[in-house]
């Protein structure tokens, strides 16, 4: 069993909270936020006993992992305490908001033995390892483009006021707006594709604010983009484009174009949604998809399901789990630095293309990645 502390008890950690029974070897040690009266809500909901301080966290030897699950803002910083006392990390996404910082935290943990990974883990999901599998076996022949859609609708029209987390921490809309949708989702799909088709070589992505102030009750501190698009070029030949936006109408999609046919899954927030392939047809001097789609068995069926709510269906501490997992073995983590720190490299140039837009070379690689044992 590997004790664990959360730092940062706000909206999505309650979602974490929900997921940790399906891993016993995950002991909670305590908790702590930095808003003592969201620590003592959070802790009483949860039965989870509560730090009184950033330093108790710090100093507990019983700790073996924090999770980092504060502000995007608050990232580097409590991540690099974290690795100077001796913990391991596992950070919500992004690693820092500059990239600079994120490779400083790579370096730090590497100094110190340790290791640092990072959200997303819906790679390791039921749906991401049943599409590398396909992949795997050529289903679709050679892979020549990829379609991925993270579109959520007109999020500052919606009732986001209302949106309330299972221990009553309201949904940040402040903070959300302010770090925006790229940095906030797209590394759901950019995990998955550099997975699957290696590194990325070379970018061109743009961004742009298109409703500037999206609230009425507070100002906006810092303006980010409500709509991006990358397109990238992997090293492996393939050829992927990604959508980000809170405008265009909700739109999970992801799409590989192959040869021989194309795969397609309607959400990636979900760990078992469906994975369907359609085979290229050939009738006389017509080429058409078949129209009736044959589904692919979905790896890691029998897997224990997790009694999730909300409009996503992921299991928060998958992640975190293989790291510990990863300890014990003495292996690196499946999330391991340098696959983080390239997706940090790649989410961050497209949240920044709306100062700087046109082609990006992208300078970080990383060793593969291993599939879950139960989908090789």
């Amino acid at each position: 069993m590997a004790g664990i502390a959360i730092v940062g008890c706000g909206y999505v950690a309650d979602q974490y909270m929900q997921s940790l029974p399906r891993y016993p070897e995950l002991q909670v040690i305590g908790v702590f936020d930095r808003n003592p009266s969201r620590t003592a809500q959070f802790s009483a909901y949860h039965s989870a006993p509560r730090y009184d301080s950033f330093a108790d966290v710090l100093g507990d030897e019983r700790v073996t992992l924090v999770l980092n699950l504060t502000n995007p803002r608050s990232h580097f910083d409590v991540s690099a305490e974290c690795l100077r006392a001796g913990k391991h990390v596992y950070s919500e996404k992004p690693l820092a908001t500059d990239f600079e910082q994120a490779k400083q935290l790579v370096a730090l943990a590497a100094s110190r033995g340790l290791w640092i990974s990072s959200a997303p883990c819906t790679l390791l999901g039921e749906t991401a390892q049943t599409i590398w599998r396909a992949l795997r076996e050529k289903q679709l022949g050679d892979v020549r483009v990829v379609y991925a859609e993270l579109d959520d609708g007109l999020v500052h029209l919606m009732p986001y006021r209302k949106w309330v987390s299972a221990s009553g921490t309201p949904w940040p809309y402040k903070d959300e707006f302010e770090m925006g949708c790229t940095l906030e989702h797209a590394g759901y799909y950019l995990t998955w594709l550099v997975a699957f088709f290696g590194p990325v070589r070379s970018m061109t992505a743009w961004a742009s604010i298109q409703v500037p102030e999206k609230t009425t009750d507070v100002r906006l501190d810092t303006a980010s983009p409500d709509f991006s698009v990358a397109c990238m070029q992997f090293e492996s030949g393939v050829t992927a484009r990604l959508t980000c936006s809170i405008l265009a109408p909700h739109d999970h999609q992801l799409q590989i174009v192959g040869d021989r046919a194309i795969l397609t899954t309607p959400d990636c927030w979900m760990f078992r949604s469906p994975v369907t392939i359609r085979r290229l047809i050939r009738i006389r001097r017509r080429q058409f998809y078949s129209p009736w789609g044959r589904r692919y068995p979905l790896v890691g069926a029998d897997n224990p399901k997790i009694p999730v709510r909300g409009s996503t269906q992921i299991d928060w501490c998958r992640g975190a789990a293989d790291l510990v997992h990863a300890i014990r073995e003495g292996r690196k983590p499946r999330l391991a630095p340098d696959f983080c720190l390239h997706v940090t490299e790649l989410t961050l140039a497209i949240h920044n293309a709306g100062s700087r837009p046109g082609a990006i070379p992208i300078t970080t690689r990383f060793e593969p990645v291993d599939p879950m044992p139960w989908a090789k």
